[in-house]
């Protein structure tokens, strides 16, 4: 997706003006020029919603070497995800490259490795918190409780230079990215199988290893960090992938052409910022490969309430006023698979409310609602499982 005039002219500004303009005070005014840079405009009010990878993340048996390498027992041991898919999904082709991460955890860190097929392994940007997605990159997002608000961002090219960034709503919502952000201890590292910079070669692949500390995570978990056994955390990854061309003997993006986005999975929009269509990560202590994913069983009930965030969205364009009951917004039926729920919709002060209600399994209830801001809460007093 082509980016407006002016995001072309923040791009083309000094790392240090960058930052500047992405600072709290300031980024207010541009969150919507960021926000066009991978965002699709449709809302998926009647769309049915794609159902979210999951991955089971097993405990690091071994100390890790940060290398790039990926070449300890624990990593060897550690499945793959799926192949990554075009960030639409199905409505487009497969990638032309293969792209596949791995996971693992351990006390003091978050695990995360990629390894990208790539013939042709180039990157320009050296400085920290450049913008990273100029070059082709790897990206990781992380939402610790699965609320759509308060995640990380982390980016990395092929010269190992990373942008950290904080988002305290998406950026549909107001964001802002919070640019200052930092992950003090993060290690990272790349691993270039080929040549970087060398348009005379072909290169094979580059691979990326990351220990994210789970003392910087915990800030905005809201929940456990190190998490329990069997908690789930939302987490997807991104690879931004150019077009090129070679000029003089150096890699030129080819003009006018836009960026492919693959992704492990899929967000139905050229937008990474939909936290609800992230994978699910399960963490595990038991022997590798010993346990099952667990779908989440609200799952269904998380995307009843996003289809209503998105209908109320389109209500508030055409009447300038959010809808004050369900059935002005005259919503399809749920889909198939949604448990049976009560509905009910409150406008409050600063927007509206809406809470669904389903049965559980020991008789009990369980409350999940959704406000203007799209943050998806569970109500108090349901333990969080």
């Amino acid at each position: 997706m082509k980016p407006p005039r002016l995001l072309r002219w923040l791009l083309m500004k000094p790392p240090r003006l960058l930052r500047w303009l992405l600072m709290p005070g300031v980024v207010a005014g541009f969150g919507w020029v960021l926000a066009t840079r991978a965002q699709d405009r449709r809302e998926p009010a009647a769309m049915p919603p794609s159902l979210p990878k999951g991955y089971v993340c097993y405990r690091a048996e071994e100390s890790i070497t940060i290398d790039g390498k990926l070449d300890e027992r624990s990593w060897q041991a550690a499945p793959w995800t799926e192949a990554f898919v075009d960030i639409e999904g199905d409505l487009k082709p497969l990638p032309r490259f293969r792209t596949r991460a791995k996971m693992l955890w351990d006390d003091q860190h978050f695990y995360v490795a990629a390894h990208l097929e790539e013939p042709h392994v180039w990157g320009t940007l050296t400085e920290h918190d450049s913008v990273i997605f100029q070059d082709n990159d790897f990206e990781i997002f992380i939402d610790p409780d699965g609320d759509n608000h308060e995640y990380y961002e982390i980016e990395i090219n092929a010269l190992n230079t990373v942008w950290d960034l904080f988002l305290k709503k998406p950026y549909r919502d107001g964001g802002p990215a919070v640019n200052e952000w930092e992950i003090p201890g993060l290690q990272t590292a790349v691993h270039v199988e080929g040549t970087l910079n060398n348009p005379t070669d072909q290169d094979q692949f580059w691979s990326v290893e990351f220990a994210i500390p789970w003392k910087a995570l915990a800030e905005f978990a809201h929940r456990p960090a190190p998490p329990r056994d069997g908690d789930q955390w939302r987490v997807n990854f991104s690879r931004v992938q150019w077009h090129h061309q070679v000029m003089d003997g150096k890699y030129l993006k080819v003009p006018k052409t836009p960026e492919d986005n693959w992704v492990w999975s899929p967000q139905g929009f050229i937008d990474m910022h939909r936290p609800e269509h992230w994978g699910y990560v399960q963490f595990s202590t038991a022997r590798p490969g010993t346990v099952a994913f667990r779908p989440d069983p609200a799952a269904p009930i998380r995307n009843r309430l996003i289809q209503i965030y998105y209908a109320q969205r389109g209500f508030s364009e055409n009447h300038q006023r959010w809808a004050a009951s369900l059935e002005e917004l005259a919503l399809p039926p749920p889909a198939a698979g949604t448990p049976k729920h009560r509905a009910s919709l409150n406008l409050t002060p600063q927007g509206y409310r809406v809470t669904l209600t389903m049965p559980l399994e020991d008789g009990k209830e369980q409350s999940w609602t959704i406000a203007q801001d799209s943050r998806i809460t569970m109500e108090p007093g349901v333990p969080d499982s």
